[in-house]
């Protein structure tokens, strides 16, 4: 009976059934909480516009390159919510298992690690997605805007959302407290979404300074966004499309092997 299970649920060599399973445990994780994994990301990127539109006198007549201020710092607010929240669910998720020892549900059914990282990540994706598309209402209300290019869009909000979504997968297998999760978070992510060109223009920095902010893949993420909704942009956007490429097929491989390998959850 459980071989004829096994094979009615895996099709071509993928068990569908299972992958489809821990897909939705992941969406349904994070949309239970909604207030906390979907208002509260609203509510903080509009104290956000608050205070660097309002308080720093970020009015009509303050611009960025030719972008009013208010329009230039929103996209770089918006994409700020969709990676911390792309990181916070895979990272969270895989945390939460190993400290409350139900990792073992996600080890012994007949997954493969391909499978394992597919579902965890395109969860992470959701999450972002969803946070993206909430926040931008928030901040419509507040700062209209017209969309420059909807492929960008399209492209920019996945391809940040992967990346981040399986940078909280690695950061989850490698920590083993919520210490070390928060270290990974406030010493390495939050530093390079804040250095990466959300609130100011790259341009305005030193030579050397600009070369390092080109370093940072967040900061293709922030100006790709920041292109797509104005059309505005401090970089190359093809190397930026190429940069993020790149970084997601590297995370991805180097996640799929720590997967594979059982590294820190299987002992």
């Amino acid at each position: 009976m459980q071989q004829i299970l096994t094979t009615s649920t895996a099709i071509n060599g993928v068990n569908w059934e299972g992958f489809k399973t821990l897909f939705y445990k992941e969406v349904l994780r994070f949309m239970k909480v909604w207030n906390q994994t979907i208002i509260s990301p609203i509510i903080t990127t509009l104290l956000f516009l608050a205070v660097f539109t309002l308080a720093l006198g970020g009015g009509e007549h303050r611009q960025v390159d030719g972008v009013p201020f208010h329009n230039f710092i929103a996209p770089g607010l918006i994409m700020m919510a969709i990676v911390q929240n792309a990181f916070a669910n895979t990272s969270s998720s895989l945390m939460i298992s190993k400290i409350q020892g139900v990792i073992v549900d996600l080890l012994l059914p007949p997954l493969s690690p391909g499978e394992i990282t597919t579902a965890l990540v395109l969860g992470g994706i959701i999450r972002g997605l969803i946070v993206g598309l909430a926040v931008s209402l928030g901040v419509y209300v507040f700062v209209p805007f017209v969309v420059h290019s909807w492929g960008a869009v399209i492209f920019y909000t996945v391809a940040a959302s992967c990346m981040m979504s399986l940078f909280g997968l690695v950061t989850g297998l490698w920590s083993q407290t919520f210490d070390q999760m928060a270290a990974m978070t406030n010493y390495v992510v939050t530093p390079l979404v804040f250095l990466s060109g959300t609130f100011y223009s790259i341009q305005q920095l030193p030579e050397f300074w600009r070369g390092v902010a080109h370093a940072n893949p967040f900061f293709y993420m922030i100006d790709g966004f920041r292109y797509a909704l104005t059309g505005h942009a401090d970089g190359s956007i093809i190397a930026g499309i190429i940069t993020l490429i790149c970084v997601n097929i590297v995370l991805w491989i180097f996640s799929h092997w720590l997967i594979a390998s059982g590294y820190r959850l299987k002992s």
